[in-house]
């Protein structure tokens, strides 16, 4: 069987960088053996297929090489650029139908793409000795006062806060021990940031690793990311952070893909009531496959 596919880059930074995503806009006849095995041979951390719903304007399904996922933001990012690109839709605001629910999505006219996430979970805080452990760097590389905390506003990340940007940049992860322990939180993966960043507009300079869904490090991440501005909005004073205004995070500069995620937030009482994350793609390449 034949497939129409498009490939994007997501989360770009001035057109360059991002997360590579593959898009499949007719997935209607497509059976679930089908989407994995489009998703492993295009091979990519995610590939989002397009369908119908009668609960929101359309049902997207997410799979990774090895499986699938409830929702992915580079993926989603990708796949609303490609319906603009192809004039299917137009700048406005619309709802998608996921594993993680249904969800907005805004894209405006200046071909940025925003993913509504879920309100966050500020789950388990894990001990700071096993993860660093992991990561083959001394527990006091971590931050001396934001603790490891798993985050989730649709997916579970360990959100591991390192205290500076040298040290981030240069950590080579034992990936066997991130995938046990992965499995042994039920997450995704580590989402590893510092303070430190390369651009002076930028809130967090992020690394990403996800081995268990055979993803060694991925250069663009946006939920979690969302999960990080909830998490940083709630654990840094309000002085440090100017939460009315959009957090910029950082990504993939170790892999040569520097990329740009932007968080916007919004807060009722204190807490976060409404995250959406979001940013730009790449012109869509048109990619026939055969299963």
């Amino acid at each position: 069987m034949k497939i129409k596919s498009y490939v994007l880059h997501a989360f770009t930074k001035g057109k360059a960088g991002g997360n590579l995503a593959g898009v499949v806009l007719n997935a209607e006849e497509l059976s679930e053996t089908d989407m994995q095995a489009i998703a492993k041979t295009l091979g990519f951390s995610e590939t989002a297929f397009l369908l119908s719903s009668d609960q929101a304007d359309w049902r997207i399904r997410y799979f990774t090489p090895a499986e699938e996922v409830p929702i992915c933001g580079h993926a989603t990012v990708a796949l609303f650029s490609a319906l603009k690109q192809k004039n299917i839709a137009a700048a406005g605001s619309y709802t998608i139908d996921t594993d993680a629910g249904i969800l907005s999505v805004k894209t405006t006219e200046t071909d940025q793409v925003f993913l509504q996430q879920n309100t966050p979970q500020y789950l388990d805080v894990l001990p700071s000795e096993e993860i660093a452990d992991s990561l083959n760097i001394p527990a006091d590389s971590l931050h001396d006062t934001l603790p490891v905390q798993i985050v989730s506003t649709g997916l579970k990340d360990i959100l591991v806060p390192i205290k500076n940007l040298k040290t981030l940049t240069e950590l080579v992860p034992d990936f066997d021990k991130i995938t046990q322990i992965s499995k042994k939180y039920q997450v995704t993966g580590y989402h590893i940031f510092s303070l430190e960043t390369q651009q002076p507009t930028s809130t967090a300079h992020c690394r990403n690793f996800a081995p268990l869904f055979d993803i060694p490090e991925e250069s663009a991440t946006g939920t979690s990311n969302a999960a990080l501005a909830c998490y940083l909005t709630k654990q840094l004073d309000s002085s440090a952070l100017q939460t009315d205004a959009p957090l910029i995070f950082e990504q993939g500069y170790s892999m040569d893909k520097p990329s740009e995620i932007i968080a916007l937030l919004t807060q009722e009482h204190g807490a976060v009531s409404s995250i959406y994350v979001g940013g730009t793609a790449s012109k869509l390449i048109e990619k026939e496959i055969e299963i």
